[in-house]
């Protein structure tokens, strides 16, 4: 089949461990012919968001990459909203995709797709969702202008033509419903995950006694680590301080990843604890063996898609007890903070690293259900669908759906 991963809703990113990223890698793996439409924003020094020439190229995984500028017919500012560009059509006639995966429907060029797909009625369409109540809608002219009439108005346009829409996140399936008025019978939970080509388990022991050499750390300390890009909301500075409160020789806390400058300059000092590592941005495919090398991993501020990652690695966990995420337990692997506060975290780090029976049964329900976070398994499951869409669809797309 051939497949066009289509990620003109928000920013691209090349070489990350992101959906986008590995998605269309498994696709490929899998046999099929694959491209990816992007846009030009992406992220710049692994710190802030930024642009790219439009232009093509080949990613990491040997994926076409087109990336589309921005239309010029209104200022920058608004065409960043909304999203229009130039070329979308050019790129869908000239590829002919059997399958359009779009990640993220908040952009008017969907209509680009509509045209697509009503000239080939055979074409199956995906659409996912990365936006939830934490992460967008937070202003009230975001919510109520460019969510709930502008890009609800691009959900509604594409609906008639989609096979499945997906949350990546359970309140990302309530966000399709409630604020885009996607019914619930075309919604499922399709999980971000991690790349099973990058996961070896099974030398767990030799990874970790790298990893200690490479890091000063001792094989029979209780080694917790966290990482991703952290701004205030990941709470890292409450994270070192229990480290603080803890005091312990045996607990050490491994940290990678890249801080925001006000993050940076909150905890540069804490970092000198010698119980603490920072080390920094790691390439994607290094991460699974950081987390690996771990006893335990912890996130306490708000959701990353290392929190999948973690799982997949059957690493236990500590999370933030978000409403909507709690899919990252299956059963016993993790426990949950309520407010991310220093004592909580202190309280509840040794609580795990101290008693042996509470870790244990952690460790062993790990292992359980980790495969649902797999990307030889997510792919999969994101492209099923009926092969053919209902004969009644050009009636069903002039529906009322005010």
């Amino acid at each position: 089949m051939r497949i066009l991963h289509c990620c003109l809703s928000c920013f691209y990113i090349d070489n990350y461990g992101y959906q986008e990223n590995i998605l269309p890698k498994q696709h490929k793996k899998d046999g099929h012919k694959v491209e990816i439409l992007a846009s030009t924003e992406t992220c710049l020094n692994h710190k802030t968001l930024g642009y790219v020439e439009a232009g093509c190229y080949k990613s990491e995984s040997e994926i076409p990459v087109t990336r589309l500028q921005y239309s010029k017919i209104l200022p920058h500012f608004v065409m960043k909203k909304l999203r229009i560009f130039k070329g979308v059509a050019r790129v869908l006639n000239r590829f002919a995709p059997d399958i359009i995966f779009v990640h993220g429907c908040q952009f008017l060029d969907i209509w680009h797709i509509v045209k697509y797909a009503k000239s080939k009625p055979e074409v199956k369409i995906f659409v996912d969702c990365h936006t939830d109540f934490l992460n967008s809608g937070r202003n009230w002219f975001s919510k109520y202008i460019m969510h709930k009439i502008i890009y609800r108005k691009c959900a509604k346009m594409i609906e008639p033509y989609t096979t499945k829409f997906y949350g990546v996140l359970p309140i990302r399936c309530d966000f399709l419903h409630d604020i885009y008025g996607i019914p619930r019978e075309k919604i499922e939970l399709l999980e971000l995950g991690a790349e099973d080509d990058n996961i070896h388990i099974e030398m767990r022991d030799e990874i970790r006694e790298r990893i200690c050499r490479e890091l000063n750390l001792g094989v029979k300390d209780f080694i917790i680590i966290t990482g991703g890009k952290l701004d205030k909301q990941k709470k890292t500075e409450e994270l070192l301080d229990a480290i603080t409160i803890i005091a312990s020789d045996r607990i050490k806390l491994v940290i990678f990843g890249s801080m925001t400058d006000d993050v940076f300059h909150a905890v540069e000092k804490k970092t000198s604890n010698p119980s603490v590592r920072y080390i920094g941005w790691i390439n994607a495919d290094k991460v699974y063996d950081y987390l690996l090398s771990a006893d335990l991993a912890i996130f306490p501020g708000l959701h990353s898609v290392l929190w999948e990652q973690a799982v997949a690695c059957g690493v236990p966990c500590v999370f933030r007890n978000i409403d909507g995420i709690h899919h990252v337990n299956t059963g016993g692997n993790c426990m949950f903070l309520n407010e991310g506060s220093a004592e909580e975290i202190a309280q509840i780090l040794k609580e795990i690293a101290d008693n042996q029976i509470i870790y244990k049964e952690m460790k062993k329900n790990a292992l359980h259900g980790a495969n649902r976070f797999m990307y030889s398994d997510i792919a999969k499951r994101s492209i099923m669908g009926p092969a053919i869409r209902p004969k009644n669809i050009v009636q069903a797309h002039n529906i009322d759906t005010r």
